[in-house]
């Protein structure tokens, strides 16, 4: 846990600067993130950021890229033209939320752990509460086919399923980092309408998961 202090109010913020407390968030939080980010917020970016917040404080829960999109009739590219970083890293961070399901003090997450037991019975994962893989490096296909039936994807894992899933994990072996969903949808020519219709949990809680990574 770490301390930021913007105009002498203290906000309390994880590794990644992520609020732990999305109650304790107010618009100088906003435009401090924003400011480091070199996002200067205009109108058009408080209409992302207060729909997120009013999603996440009405169902505990953060919207999708997909609902937000839907709801607020916009592209992709324009969501990128307001917060290139990211939408989790960017526009959420800014609005004081996280991607991560039904949690306000997430930062007790990292301490809550069970096992998973997968296809093979000789295997088991240690994961966080939500279901993330602690260690990447324990990642294997059945990691992600057992994830996948626990979300009751409706047609499993297909070679498309497979293509981003490796896709993820070769760009996070390669630069230790999670592509952002504007990355992917870039470098795997798609279009966000057919990566929900693969990922209907959303890009972090449904494919960057079964991937075995998280944020």
């Amino acid at each position: 846990m770490e301390t930021l202090i913007f105009n002498n109010k203290k906000y309390e913020v994880d590794k990644l600067q992520f609020l732990l407390d999305p109650l304790k968030w107010d618009e100088d939080f906003a435009n401090a993130i924003a400011n480091e980010q070199k996002i200067q917020l205009t109108e058009n970016h408080w209409v992302i950021i207060n729909y997120i917040r009013e999603r996440y404080l009405r169902t505990n829960t953060c919207p999708t890229i997909f609902e937000l999109c839907k709801h607020n009739h916009i592209t992709l590219d324009y969501l990128k033209s307001l917060f290139p970083f990211g939408y989790h890293r960017s526009a959420c961070k800014i609005a004081g939320v996280t991607y991560i399901d039904g949690l306000i003090n997430h930062h007790y997450m990292d301490k809550v752990i069970k096992t998973n037991k997968p296809y093979n019975p000789d295997k088991t994962y240690i994961i966080d509460c939500f279901g993330f893989l602690f260690d990447p490096s324990e990642w294997d296909e059945s990691f992600a086919l057992n994830k996948a039936i626990e979300m009751k994807m409706p047609h499993l894992l297909t070679d498309r399923h497979w293509e981003i899933i490796y896709y993820l994990r070769d760009k996070f072996e390669k630069t230790n980092q999670i592509p952002t969903i504007y990355q992917l949808i870039e470098d795997m020519d798609m279009v966000l309408v057919e990566l929900e219709e693969l990922f209907p949990d959303g890009y972090h809680r449904g494919a960057v998961k079964l991937a075995g990574l998280r944020i």
